[in-house]
């Protein structure tokens, strides 16, 4: 008598890229930033995390893509110290995108989803808010150079939750602060804890996907 057992395990292809706004290695004048997001998709992946996408292309990631992409912006597009829009930021950008990267044109993460998902809901939590990071700034004793350093640029984690049948995912996706002081980072992540939303309970599993050069990680939730 053979007893089959069925599997209970149910694959999910969940993808990170750093799309760095479409630059080659080295940067150069020219950006790729529509061949990159067709490559990382072309096998249809169930989630597909994306960091450093300049504003304006957020429009354009369900056409390149295929997939369903929820952005949320990072980090508005400015001209120097005074706002500007995402298309003035792509039309000077293209002058020279090695050069200029995210001057203009802002950045932002995004979080493409694939059929078998469907949206339920969207937040986000900003990681180095000028409160928090003077508190941790202290904490840490950190110099005055690292503490402006920190708040050149607004970090988020955004997070969604999906439905798969009768699953419910959490999906969670940021690009926290590059610092040679990995407790910074850290202390982001820390901050984000991949359950910003409170929706981490035991009735959802999470994963995390983003750039970080972070060793931190969360109980309970699958970083990638």
């Amino acid at each position: 008598m053979t007893t089959r057992i069925r599997s209970t395990v149910e694959r999910l292809l969940v993808r990170t890229w750093n799309l760095f706004h479409g630059n080659t290695l080295p940067p150069g004048r020219k950006a790729f930033l529509r061949e990159m997001v067709r490559l990382a998709s072309s096998d249809r992946p169930d989630v597909l995390c994306l960091q450093e996408v300049p504003v304006w292309a957020l429009d354009e990631l369900d056409d390149w893509s295929g997939l369903t992409a929820v952005g949320m912006v990072a980090q508005r597009p400015t001209f120097g110290p005074f706002p500007s829009t995402a298309e003035v930021g792509r039309i000077v950008t293209e002058l020279d995108h090695g050069l200029l990267r995210s001057a203009f044109t802002g950045q932002a993460n995004a979080i493409l989803l694939g059929p078998a998902l469907r949206l339920v809901e969207s937040r986000h939590v900003i990681l180095n808010p000028f409160r928090f990071r003077r508190a941790q700034a202290r904490r840490l004793g950190l110099g005055l150079v690292s503490r402006l350093a920190w708040g050149k640029e607004r970090r988020v984690l955004q997070a969604v939750r999906v439905r798969r049948g009768d699953e419910t995912l959490v999906i969670a996706n940021t690009h926290v602060t590059g610092s040679r002081d990995k407790r910074i980072p850290d202390t982001e992540l820390l901050r984000g804890r991949c359950s910003p939303t409170g929706w981490h309970d035991q009735t959802n599993r999470c994963s995390c996907a983003g750039t970080s050069t972070s060793a931190c990680a969360t109980p309970g939730c699958w970083w990638i």
